[in-house]
């Protein structure tokens, strides 16, 4: 019995890392379409790779502080010698917001928006659609 439930566990486990990896890889797809945004609308052509990599950065921690509260580098400092980056870190719920994030303000940089206005923007979106996620009858029956 006793193996049978380490067995139960163990498939439970990879089924959950499974979909935690699948919502990883859709952040990452999306985080592609955020990136054509920012050079189509933010990277003037004269800047340097640094200055290039410097905006593509300020706008990954725009993300990171409308989902997370803090910037990689504050995560960084917060837990140290843990492998990895916070969105390694992030619950599934947490990287499909992410994901949804990352289009969204793509749709606001081609917008015009400032930073200012769409990190608050993007700071409700990402409380409001965690709030539908927790909440979410269909949700809870898949956990």
């Amino acid at each position: 019995m006793i193996k049978e439930f380490q067995r139960l566990k163990l498939d439970e486990s990879a089924r959950l890392n499974q979909s935690w990896n699948l919502q990883r890889t859709l952040a990452k797809v999306n985080y592609t379409i955020h990136t054509d945004a920012i050079k189509a609308n933010l990277v003037p052509k004269f800047l340097t790779r640094e200055q290039c990599m410097a905006i593509y950065a300020s706008e990954a921690d725009l993300l990171n502080m409308a989902l997370f509260g803090m910037t990689a580098k504050e995560w960084r400092t917060q837990n140290r010698g843990i492998a990895g980056n916070m969105r390694d870190h992030a619950s599934i719920e947490q990287l499909v917001i992410l994901s949804n994030l990352e289009s969204i303000n793509a749709m606001f940089i081609h917008q015009g928006l400032t930073a200012s206005q769409r990190l608050t923007q993007l700071n409700q979106i990402a409380i409001t659609q965690m709030q539908s996620i927790l909440n979410s009858p269909h949700l809870k029956k898949l956990k």
